[in-house]
């Protein structure tokens, strides 16, 4: 079934939950954006992040979770539970979060402890600068950005201010830590 969507509209989580399609999209403050379909090389770092991930965060006493895409994450403002009145879901490709609660229905209800994005060339405009606007503003501790072309990975901290820092790069070769997730 395609469903013909007015992309000048405002979608809510209800809205999105009706559709019984396939299609791969978000929601920022209730209007689309379609997802590039991921290749191979992007499922592969994909789950590399989320088996290091794992691996690293398995032994600090909290109640750790690593996810991989597609699972929403759906960012209420003002603590709304009214799926109606929830217009923002992204599908970050690796994500971590400690509080089991926001775990609903097969999605997860409030912000994450961290995200990582893989940076695809279709879309990279929207995660290196909506996706880092919008973490920012709802204050994911930390944002990884994946670049497989360069090999790299930007990774951002909040800082007390509520805004991230002018980030750190690190080779793909290279080890860097979970500063802020790891305090909770």
């Amino acid at each position: 079934m395609v469903l013909s969507l007015d992309l000048t509209k405002r979608y809510s989580v209800a809205d999105y939950l009706a559709w019984l399609d396939d299609v791969r999209r978000e929601f920022i403050d209730g209007f689309i954006h379609f997802m590039a379909e991921p290749t191979f090389e992007h499922a592969d770092i994909c789950w590399n992040i989320a088996s290091n991930l794992k691996n690293t965060i398995k032994d600090k006493g909290c109640n750790w979770q690593v996810f991989c895409s597609p699972v929403d994450v759906c960012l209420p403002k003002n603590g709304e539970t009214n799926e109606d009145k929830i217009f923002t879901v992204v599908q970050p490709d690796n994500f971590v979060v400690c509080d089991k609660s926001k775990r609903r229905n097969d999605k997860c209800y409030g912000v994450t402890d961290m995200i990582v994005e893989i940076l695809s060339p279709t879309i990279k405009k929207k995660d290196l600068i909506i996706k880092h606007q919008l973490y920012e503003k709802v204050v994911v501790k930390e944002y990884w950005v994946a670049n497989s072309k360069l090999k790299s990975m930007t990774v951002y901290f909040m800082q007390e201010n509520g805004e991230y820092d002018e980030s750190v790069d690190y080779a793909s070769d290279e080890t860097f830590p979970l500063t802020y997730s790891m305090d909770i």
